[in-house]
């Protein structure tokens, strides 16, 4: 059975870190449109504190403690809004893969599901109010019909990334119904959403990291 390992999980850390300072400007212009202006500096702290401890997250096997690790790095390191919202994808991302050391599709899906729910908890978000889930959930789905249709790893991440990807995009004709960009209402229509774009950042490193981009 295929799977995704440890050292994947690592490597997919390890871009992310890379991959979100390269679009730091880029995430914070999308912000400053509709929001707070602060999204890629954020997110740039706080995934280079969880780049200061690759070597310590590496010495783990336990993907549980390493993605609960990286959630609570976040959450102490990301200001704003994000900072609670990605600390809770990751920690309860983490909670249904204690003591695994590698992943099948069907446990990555459970997990981001767990995720999304932890981030839905938090910020009392729903698919369609222009936020960071119209980028998960559509993966999630995605990578849900995947397992059911016993697709490989590299169909699945494929497929969960054009989900994403769409998902992502959608939210330019949404109007904003959470945060700060909900008080401009219609007029947050044309806007493609920070979260959302660095959603969908964080889960093209993931597919990055277990195959070979297209």
């Amino acid at each position: 059975m295929e799977t995704i390992k440890q050292a994947q999980v690592i490597n997919w850390l390890e871009k992310t870190a890379h991959v979100i300072g390269e679009n730091k400007d880029y995430l914070t212009k999308l912000d400053s449109d509709i929001g707070d202006a602060d999204h890629g500096f954020n997110m740039e702290r706080g995934f280079n504190k969880v780049l200061e401890k690759i070597n310590e997250l590496s010495a783990s096997e336990d993907i549980c403690a390493v993605l609960k690790n990286t959630g609570m790095t976040l959450l102490s390191s990301i200001g704003g809004a994000s900072g609670p919202l990605y600390g809770s994808f990751f920690l309860q991302a983490a909670l249904p893969l204690e003591s695994k050391t590698e992943l099948t599709v069907e446990e990555l899906a459970n997990s981001f599901g767990k995720g999304v729910d932890g981030i839905k908890a938090r910020g009392r978000a729903s698919k369609g109010e222009k936020t960071m889930i119209d980028t998960l959930e559509p993966a999630i789905d995605a990578l849900l019909l995947s397992v059911k249709n016993k697709d490989s790893i590299e169909t699945a991440l494929n497929n969960m990334l054009a989900a994403a990807e769409e998902g992502m995009k959608s939210t330019i004709d949404m109007i904003a119904t959470k945060g700060r960009a909900s008080y401009l209402g219609d007029r947050s229509i044309g806007h493609q959403d920070a979260g959302a774009t660095s959603s969908f950042l964080i889960l093209k490193m993931l597919k990055e990291s277990v195959i070979q981009p297209n």
